[in-house]
């Protein structure tokens, strides 16, 4: 059994050139990064009693960054101190991220490797699924993965798409068809997850759900913003049990 969407693979490596122009066809991640890392170190730092001020809130905690494309989520983490590994399925998006952390004079440990093929158990303080359950072939399978990797209190974080009417409006006509932000194809709506469905894996899995948070666009502002709105993008903060 796998986790692994040859056709998802396939699709993002031919996009892996891409991944550290801010204009390119990641232009969206990287607009989008800000709210996803601010939401992301509130959480760990609450969870685990840290001091966000400090230089190095994420010292000595092991992040797994499964899904990393070219390391846009693992170089930040590794910037506020986090040991981090990040794995993707996709050869050329590993040899981008390797090369752009090194340029980068960060140390990230970078795997080509779904998570279910990862040899270490119980490692993880920090698990990230940001943008990637929505690809996967096997979510139950992906989730217990998930869970094998983390440590007991360990926190793992899941960012995907809600399967609603606004987001197939706003997240594949707009995002890909009107605005142009993504190629046409990125995402198949029939592939997104409801937050309930997600809850409800996770609970299955024996994880808790300690927050949820709607990710929401201010196309006046041109930023992202935290919201309680779940109908289009969101993420789940959920702890080990």
């Amino acid at each position: 059994m796998t986790t692994i969407n040859k056709e998802e693979i396939q699709k993002f490596s031919k996009l892996a050139d891409e991944w550290w122009d801010v204009n390119g066809k990641f232009k969206p991640l990287h607009m989008f990064n800000p709210i996803r890392i601010e939401y992301i170190l509130d959480e760990i730092t609450k969870h685990f009693k840290l001091n966000r001020k400090t230089k190095l809130p994420l010292k000595n905690l092991e992040i797994l960054d499964i899904g990393c494309g070219g390391g846009l989520i693992s170089e930040p983490m590794a910037r506020l101190g986090g040991n981090v590994t990040g794995i993707d399925a996709a050869e050329k998006n590993i040899k981008i991220a390797s090369l752009h952390s090194k340029e980068s004079n960060l140390k990230i440990r970078y795997l080509e490797n779904s998570p279910e093929q990862l040899k270490e158990k119980e490692k993880f303080d920090i698990i990230l699924n940001l943008e990637i359950v929505e690809h996967v072939e096997n979510l139950d399978l992906y989730l217990q993965s998930c869970y094998d990797l983390l440590k007991g209190n360990g926190l793992m974080f899941t960012a995907t798409i809600n399967r609603t009417l606004i987001s197939y409006i706003k997240a594949i006509i707009g995002a890909e068809y009107v605005l142009r932000w993504l190629p046409i194809g990125t995402h198949d709506w029939n592939r997104f997850v409801k937050p309930e469905e997600l809850q409800k894996k996770l609970t299955d899995k024996k994880f808790t759900t300690n927050n949820i948070k709607g990710l929401e666009f201010n196309p006046i502002f041109n930023k992202w913003k935290q919201s309680d709105n779940l109908s289009v993008n969101y993420i789940i903060c959920s702890s080990k049990n």
